[in-house]
């Protein structure tokens, strides 16, 4: 199913101006192999169209980190006019409203977290991971939600649902799979993440398409898959095999669950065992009562409100260590680019110490475990660490970009496609 489609740019325009020249010095500090340049272009000098340019000449997988969801998504249109045949992602936060959970110890306040997820936008964001692990033609543009925690792109990449015509599976195996992926079943309202059963026909409705399948069985034969309307119900027919991949992005293996029950019971135990030592009695029972009632829910139904803060002992990660993110979901082999990154580069810095304060304060008092800390945002020495080929685009950079780069990988575009200047202005 790997697509091997090179990026192109369909455009009417040519690089002009100042770009080409641009284009130029960019493209040959990548094949050099330098780390970090600096696109420095004044406002209106086209940096966008250079980047898409520098993309197809290096023809290397490109995340674009932008520093607010409108501009994010003003940028993936553009990326997609100008790239119609290749896959152009868009990744941000799928929160609507967003109130994290908090506790305020001088009033005696704990704010329950609260959030709205906009389902397009969950669309969105498996779309991307789908697409890395399928295809090398991928532009992502993202918000900082790029540094934060997602599932193992190991465990995601494993969990897929491979099917095709004549395979000897029966429907209840294939349903067993999907319910294991996160895909639930709901014969009434067929959205998507969901799939139904009518007679020997089963519907997937795919987390991150506009378009469902129809797998049609006899007996332990899967005889015919369709490609799906979900709007008209019109169907298809598929000749080749189809990968389904899983409708949420945190995917715990089975045999992880066990262990990581465990462990968390024995750092309870050792966490209340040190509360009540320092006399915190009302601390230890709450933090007590209330991961009991997490591990109830895990136990019966896979899943409790504010899972994520679990997550280390289901990654299998060591306490401290870096959590999975969307860079992760990249090959080894991909170009970074930061867009704004004057006002980009200290947002992704400050992530991470705006978000430990707040979850220090809850676990002091008793409202999670110590492990809440590591879900969390990449930082910043981490995230620079994954940064292995790098552009920071910006008519302003800051010092800390121009000193990475340094004076031979800046590449100035003063001069408009239009060759319009900026006024002289006299002071």
């Amino acid at each position: 199913c790997v697509n091997m489609t090179h990026f192109r740019i369909v455009s009417d325009f040519k690089p002009t101006g100042d770009q080409p020249q641009a284009i130029e010095k960019l493209v040959r500090g990548i094949n050099e192999g330098r780390q970090h340049q600096v696109l420095l272009g004044v406002t209106g000098s086209g940096k966008t169209f250079s980047m898409a340019n520098v993309i197809e000449a290096t023809q290397k997988p490109t995340l674009i980190i932008s520093h607010n969801k409108t501009l994010a998504g003003q940028l993936a249109q553009e990326f997609k006019s100008l790239f119609p045949k290749n896959a152009v992602e868009y990744f941000v936060s799928y929160y609507d409203y967003y109130q994290p959970e908090a506790y305020i110890p001088g009033s005696d306040t704990y704010i329950e977290k609260d959030a709205s997820i906009n389902e397009e936008i969950e669309k969105l964001r498996l779309s991307t991971t789908a697409s890395l692990l399928t295809r090398p033609d991928v532009i992502v543009v993202a918000s900082v939600s790029a540094i934060y925690n997602l599932g193992s792109p190991v465990e995601y990449g494993q969990a897929i649902l491979e099917i095709g015509p004549g395979m000897k599976t029966g429907m209840a195996a294939v349903m067993k799979i999907l319910q294991k992926m996160h895909y639930e079943r709901n014969d009434i309202d067929f959205k998507r993440g969901a799939y139904r059963v009518r007679g020997d026909t089963l519907d997937i409705f795919p987390s991150y398409m506009d378009q469902g399948y129809r797998l049609q069985f006899l007996g332990d034969k899967l005889e015919k898959i369709s490609k799906l309307s979900v709007v008209t119900g019109n169907t298809k027919p598929l000749s080749g095999s189809q990968v389904i991949y899983p409708a949420k992005h945190y995917i715990t293996p089975e045999q992880r669950v066990i262990p990581g029950i465990k462990q968390i019971e024995e750092d309870l135990e050792s966490r209340v065992k040190s509360l009540k030592s320092s006399g915190k009695l009302v601390e230890a029972q709450r933090l007590e009562q209330r991961t009991q009632y997490d591990l109830e829910m895990i136990r019966q139904f896979g899943y409790c409100n504010g899972i994520e803060n679990y997550s280390r002992y289901f990654d299998g990660r060591a306490p401290g260590e870096p959590p999975y993110t969307l860079l992760n979901y990249f090959p080894d082999d991909f170009l970074i680019i930061i867009d704004e990154s004057h006002i980009t580069i200290p947002q992704i810095r400050g992530m991470y110490n705006g978000d430990r304060s707040r979850k220090e304060t809850l676990i002091d008092f008793g409202f999670r475990l110590p492990s809440a800390l590591d879900n969390r945002p990449l930082k910043f020495d981490e995230f620079m660490r994954r940064v292995h080929r790098a552009i920071f685009t910006s008519a302003t950079p800051d010092e800390y970009e121009l000193s990475l780069a340094g004076s031979d990988g800046i590449a100035e575009q003063l001069v408009r496609p239009t060759g319009i200047l900026d006024p002289e202005i006299s002071v």
